[in-house]
């Protein structure tokens, strides 16, 4: 195998296979990657048996062949190289080293056998729809917040993707919760989605797809099995293992009848529960919201620091109920309220039940907050 690319087309393809490799893993050829050179294509994979990623690569070749070498080794002597630099690899065969040439500089790298490197076999995919680059950064990035990292329970350790029937008509679903908060998303139904089977995306795989979605602006290749998906993006090929569990009836902690209606100004809001919030050094910081007629005060309170407070009210408050005080951990009250760009609608029941949070504006995502004690 033999080719050149330019270094910053290498480095960034490197970027993105690297990081799908799993830095701790006990199998060596889990952190290499594979070079592949065939019928003048270069591809670039790599995989942690859970993800793999395939990027097809801009790149002069040679002479057909594959190897497979230390993903992060090579990613970072291509980084040091001039930004100018043309990156030429070449690998004879065999057990020979990968020898890599960059103008006066050059060096060579221990390569394991391509037999060693796993199969990337997505096996059959049944469901096949396209979506834009920009509507499924939507349902990530709206949902993602709420993933647990509670590894016991396993299946709210992702996002759950399903076709749904939305107010509007069917809808693409994506829902995420930790117990303390969930998130509901919807965008239109893309054709071929209709009777998918509801699939749970494990978290890396989101954080991942997540940064390849950064640089596209078309459209994404979705495909999809019980057991799989599938993202296919510009040049890139993103699959996955699903997480095999059932994700919970969400529906039933959706709160129906919460008919006390808050409206506030989500940067003036945001910005005042960070400032009182900030009395407290406590992971949970807790906050107090109390309202009465167009009023809401912000609280906080710590044992060690003292006490903070701040009212909102004339423009910025719309609350025409009677006095009401509930408590949020701050930092759950804020991640659902950095989702909503306009006015922040909080609908209440009372003090101690599940609080329903949307956009004023904008009917496709729904947020419910788990009151706590202050």
């Amino acid at each position: 195998m033999k080719f050149k690319a330019d270094r910053a087309t290498l480095m960034k393809s490197l970027a993105h296979v690297q990081n799908v490799v799993e830095k701790r893993n006990t199998i060596p050829i889990l952190a290499n990657v594979l070079l592949a050179v065939r019928d003048g294509k270069l591809t670039i994979a790599a995989t942690d048996l859970e993800i793999s990623l395939v990027e097809e690569v801009a790149a002069e070749t040679s002479r057909n062949g594959a190897v497979t070498v230390p993903a992060s080794t090579l990613y970072e002597i291509v980084r040091r190289q001039p930004d100018n630099a043309v990156i030429e690899l070449d690998h004879p065969g065999g057990d020979a080293p990968l020898a890599l040439r960059a103008g006066r500089y050059a060096t060579s790298l221990v390569a394991l056998s391509v037999d060693e490197f796993p199969k990337l076999d997505a096996g059959k995919l049944t469901h096949n729809f396209v979506i834009s680059a920009q509507e499924l950064r939507g349902l990530i990035d709206r949902t993602r917040f709420a993933i647990s990292t509670e590894e016991t329970r396993y299946y709210l350790n992702g996002i759950f993707l399903h076709a749904a029937e939305g107010e509007n008509g069917p809808c693409l679903r994506a829902v995420a919760t930790d117990g303390h908060r969930l998130a509901r998303v919807e965008e239109p139904l893309p054709s071929g989605a209709a009777g998918m089977p509801g699939i749970i995306i494990p978290r890396k795989t989101v954080t991942e797809l997540r940064k390849l979605l950064d640089e596209a602006s078309g459209e994404v290749e979705v495909a999809l099995s019980e057991t799989r998906i599938q993202f296919s993006i510009d040049h890139m090929r993103l699959t996955s293992k699903l997480i095999d569990g059932t994700f919970p009836d969400y529906d039933r902690v959706i709160p129906r009848g919460n008919d006390k209606i808050l409206r506030v100004d989500k940067k003036d809001f945001n910005d005042a529960v960070g400032r009182v919030s900030a009395i407290s050094a406590e992971k949970h910081r807790p906050v107090k919201l109390s309202l009465a007629k167009d009023l809401l005060v912000i609280s906080a309170a710590s044992a060690e620091q003292g006490s903070a407070s701040e009212e909102l009210g004339g423009d910025l408050v719309d609350y025409q109920y009677g006095p009401l005080e509930i408590g949020f951990q701050a930092r759950y009250l804020s991640d659902v309220t950095d989702q909503i760009k306009g006015k922040v609608e909080f609908l209440f029941a009372d003090g101690a039940a599940p609080t329903l949070v949307r956009d004023q504006d904008d009917a496709s995502a729904i947020y419910v907050l788990m009151p706590m004690r202050v």
